[in-house]
């Protein structure tokens, strides 16, 4: 088995971190849930509404990306880190899913991406340092607020928005597979005020990528 050094682990992070802030540069190993959904006629508004929802989505799991290979770095057991970078590599499928959504949208995503990555990342390897439960326990508990705001989003997409909804669902059910995983291999269960941190942040993040 590969045993990677300090160093060696920090330019896999930065090519990570590459790969997942340039446009164009994520590849899903799985095809998109919208491939076989076909696109339907909407208005102006309805464009641009689904168009900021799925740049919040993004930006979702552009964080993700960073929060997952944060952990991954500090993580003190094989077994945990393998686990993240496991999550890392489904959740980039999403990332995929979603920029090639917003392209058909004719939209972009968000310009604020690489602050965001710096935060989350951050927040990761804090997370790491801390201890192995406490960074599983922050995987469930991200994992279950993003599941809340996914399934917000699928009610505010506008209704013949079915390629959207495809893409959403099946994030939904990842997103749910990773936080029960995350829990069963020992994750501890926040404190309230971290978990009311946890959300304030997301709520930020939501309101600023609406647009910019």
């Amino acid at each position: 088995m590969l045993s990677f050094s300090l160093a060696d682990r920090l330019v896999l992070q930065l090519d990570q971190a590459l790969h997942t802030l340039i446009p164009g540069s994520s590849n899903a190993a799985r095809h998109t849930p919208a491939a076989a959904v076909d696109e339907a006629e909407l208005s102006a508004a309805d464009r641009r509404q689904a168009a900021s929802l799925m740049r919040i989505n993004h930006t979702g799991e552009v964080c993700a990306q960073a929060l997952y290979q944060g952990q991954a770095l500090t993580a003190r057991l094989p077994d945990v880190r393998a686990g993240m970078d496991h999550a890392a590599r489904e959740e980039i499928d999403h990332l995929a899913w979603c920029e090639t959504r917003l392209q058909e949208l004719d939209s972009r995503t968000s310009v604020l991406n690489p602050l965001w990555y710096a935060m989350s990342f951050g927040m990761g390897a804090t997370a790491g340092l801390i201890g192995d439960k406490w960074s599983l326990g922050f995987v469930g508990e991200t994992e279950r607020q993003v599941c809340e705001h996914l399934e917000d989003h699928l009610e505010r997409l506008p209704a013949d928005d079915h390629k959207s909804k495809a893409v959403l669902t099946q994030m939904i059910m990842d997103e749910r597979t990773h936080g029960d995983a995350a829990m069963a291999a020992g994750g501890a269960e926040l404190p309230l005020p971290v978990k009311a941190g946890m959300k304030l942040m997301a709520g930020v993040m939501k309101t600023l990528t609406h647009r910019i």
